[in-house]
């Protein structure tokens, strides 16, 4: 793998963040929807869902690592927002509003995701670092490759730069 570029930003507004990422992806929107929408999909890149693809539907989600106590993080949201294969948003507990959205790009995607939350200054790298595997996770699954999501192999790699970054 070569140098990760730390690509996440962070915007502070009032008292939230806005953590964005924007990313092309060599495939179609409608390829790129069905790995933001799937459960099958979705597992593969982000973690294990249960979706009720409408506005004011369901989206749960149980992300597949666990912390040193053995326990893992739960998504309990909302749809709030969705123009398919162009705009999927949900309003959850935890990581707050969560917006992907999707234009075509030639022959691929360009993906904007943001994530609209309150977060301590002291954990804002962690959490970019997160949001940046998933997003590398779901790049690999559309090329045909797999992520394992219970060891979160690179994770610590991707943390170091954005650390590195915020220092900087």
């Amino acid at each position: 793998m070569g140098e990760i570029t730390a690509d996440g930003v962070v915007e502070v507004v009032g008292d939230r963040c806005v953590l964005r990422f924007v990313r092309e992806l060599p495939h179609p929107p409608a390829s790129v929807w069905a790995a933001l929408t799937r459960p099958d999909q979705l597992a593969r890149w982000w973690g294990e869902a249960d979706v009720d693809l409408a506005t004011g539907g369901r989206f749960a989600l149980r992300w597949l690592n666990r912390d040193e106590d053995g326990h893992g993080a739960e998504l309990h949201g909302t749809i709030r927002a969705l123009d398919p294969p162009r705009l999927l948003e949900i309003v959850g507990d935890l990581h707050g509003t969560l917006r992907f959205e999707l234009r075509e790009a030639g022959a691929g995607t360009r993906l904007t995701f943001t994530s609209t939350v309150e977060l301590p200054a002291e954990v804002r790298t962690k959490v970019l670092a997160g949001w940046h595997f998933h997003l590398d996770a779901l790049a690999r699954l559309l090329d045909g490759g797999r992520t394992d999501l219970v060891h979160v192999a690179g994770w610590d790699a991707i943390f170091e730069r954005y650390e590195q970054r915020a220092v900087g």
